[in-house]
């Protein structure tokens, strides 16, 4: 929990937030009511936790873990395979009161990488630890280290089986029709402070060792009190090129937040041609998403603690 001088009189209580993502890309028809699902388990379980005092950090952190443990996305259990047959996760979480990030890339055999970026933040002097010097970071902090089937599923497996000798393949196309994407959470305690974390298993036949966006701070994710608070998710290549997370955290501070949204993804798509989406919540409270896919599966919270699942953005 955050901690502030003075008194409790001091405190200014805010109305919490929480919106959450689980990926923008074409979710196949079949998918979308298990995409749904997902997120909004995520915020329903979580919100009240905000309501009740929870940290900004804390929120994401739980939502996100929900969401690693949902084998309907790509992360956790779940998790799309590099072209060696295996699962190498990314993550990272910000506390938008100090700046403090932490993030693991290239991560095997754990279910929760953003546990793990949360103990790089707070138990090391680094930001970010990747591969075999993560996985002995977090074993050290008492993470589990998993067999490997124990994060596949029968359904990756088969899609894998599928691309792994197609020629011509580019690891971005398989998201046009792919059943699972990242995930990532932002959230607004009643503190005023933001946090965001995002999470994945990457794109599916990448090579051994790629880093896409999600564990890069200001691409995957970035918060700051001051302007917003944002989580990233689509090709990786594209959003990390013009630092998506922080470019529409910049634009918080001069434009409506829903307007910031728009223009951030805009953004991505004229500069270097990209595909994504975001989720986001402003300094003053507002939430923010926007994205040029297809579909996009997010949720967001009321102050009454009802929850909004989409599959596109309303118009």
């Amino acid at each position: 929990m955050s901690t502030f001088a003075g008194s409790n009189s001091d405190i200014l209580k805010l109305q919490p937030k929480l919106i959450v993502h689980g990926g923008a890309w074409n979710i196949p028809a079949a998918y979308e009511q298990d995409h749904l699902h997902g997120v909004q388990t995520a915020v329903s379980e979580v919100y009240p936790q905000l309501l009740a005092g929870a940290s900004a950090l804390d929120a994401v952190e739980a939502a996100v873990r929900i969401l690693e443990e949902d084998p309907t996305f790509d992360a956790g259990r779940g998790a799309f395979l590099n072209e060696a047959g295996q699962v190498e996760l990314d993550a990272m979480i910000m506390d938008g009161a100090t700046l403090q990030v932490g993030a693991v890339a290239a991560l095997q055999n754990v279910l929760h990488p953003v546990s793990v970026a949360r103990r790089v933040m707070e138990k090391t002097e680094h930001c970010l630890l990747v591969a075999e010097g993560a996985l002995r970071f977090a074993k050290s902090m008492g993470f589990e280290e998993l067999a490997p089937e124990e994060l596949l599923t029968a359904r990756e497996l088969k899609f894998f089986e599928e691309i792994k000798n197609q020629e011509g393949f580019k690891t971005h196309h398989p998201f046009l029709n792919a059943p699972s994407d990242t995930v990532g959470a932002v959230a607004l305690d009643c503190f005023g402070n933001l946090a965001a974390a995002t999470s994945t298993g990457g794109t599916a036949r990448k090579m051994v060792g790629r880093v896409g966006d999600s564990p890069i701070p200001g691409a995957g994710a970035y918060a700051d009190n001051a302007l917003g608070a944002v989580s990233a998710t689509g090709w990786g290549e594209s959003i990390m090129r013009v630092l998506l997370s922080k470019t529409v955290c910049d634009l918080f501070e001069n434009n409506e937040a829903m307007e910031a949204a728009r223009m951030g993804i805009e953004h991505l798509a004229q500069k270097v041609q990209g595909f994504g989406g975001i989720i986001g919540i402003s300094a003053k409270g507002h939430y923010a998403f926007s994205h040029n896919t297809p579909k996009m599966a997010f949720c967001f919270a009321d102050p009454d603690g009802s929850t909004n699942a989409f599959i596109k953005c309303p118009r």
